[in-house]
Formats: structure tokens, sequence, C-alpha cells
């Protein structure tokens, strides 16, 4: 078994890091382009969930040995992008497209980093026991 998790290539920090930007730079850019004056400070709700995660992604890049604290904290922050995204499930009639994509791209980061997340914990649980094995 290797030594670190990966996929598609990709530590788990390092795909915390990209969601995080990814997340970031959508939320900048649906707060410039949405139609409503003033700007509405809602559309930087994906930003603000994005950032938790691109710092903690980077922390524990920088940093480690603790990064499994750093990507149990990321893991949180998935939880709660995946069910604030999943209120596109009940229906988006009065949502702005831009809304629906934010909410689309919450969900599905969400959902994606914890299933990413779970199977770097089994991993590391399963090296854990084969190495007290041998």
């Amino acid at each position: 078994m290797s030594e670190e998790f990966r996929v598609f290539g990709m530590t788990v920090p390092r795909i915390a890091f990209l969601n995080g930007t990814v997340l970031s730079a959508w939320g900048v850019i649906t707060y410039f382009t949405q139609s409503s004056d003033p700007p509405s400070i809602t559309a930087l709700i994906p930003a603000l969930m994005g950032m938790p995660m691109l710092l903690l992604g980077f922390l524990s890049e920088v940093n480690p040995p603790n990064g499994h604290h750093y990507m149990h904290a990321c893991m949180i922050v998935a939880l709660v992008m995946a069910l604030g995204g999943a209120r596109v499930v009940t229906g988006f009639e009065g949502m702005s497209w831009l809304a629906i994509v934010s909410h689309l791209l919450l969900l599905q980061i969400g959902v994606s980093f914890t299933i990413v997340g779970i199977r770097s914990f089994r991993h590391a649980r399963l090296q854990r026991e084969s190495s007290v094995v041998e």
C-alpha cells in the first residue's frame, strides 16, 4: 500500500487548496457580475466557504505533522458546503442562474471532498493497521 493517499495524482490537501481556490474565485466573480444594485453580499457565500478550505489545505501542506487535524476541519467545512448547496435540490424557482450554479458548485465540491476525505481516512487507518501487523 502506498504511503500517501492520492486521487488523480493529487494529495487531499492539494485538492482542498484547489477546491477552495475555485470557490473563492467563483464567489468574487458572482459578486461582480450579478445584476442587482447594490450587489448582494450573499453572492460571496461560495468565497466565504472556499477561503477556509483553501487555508486549511495550505496549512496542511506546509505543516504535515498536523495535516490530519487540518483535514478533519476541512471535512466539516465540506459537510457544511454540501448541506448549504443542497437547497438547490428542493427547487430553484426564483433563483438566478448565478445562485443555481453557486449552489450546485457548493453541493458538488462538498460531496466530492467528503467522499475523498472518507477514503483518505480509511487509507490511513489501513496503513496503521498494516504497520502494526508487520
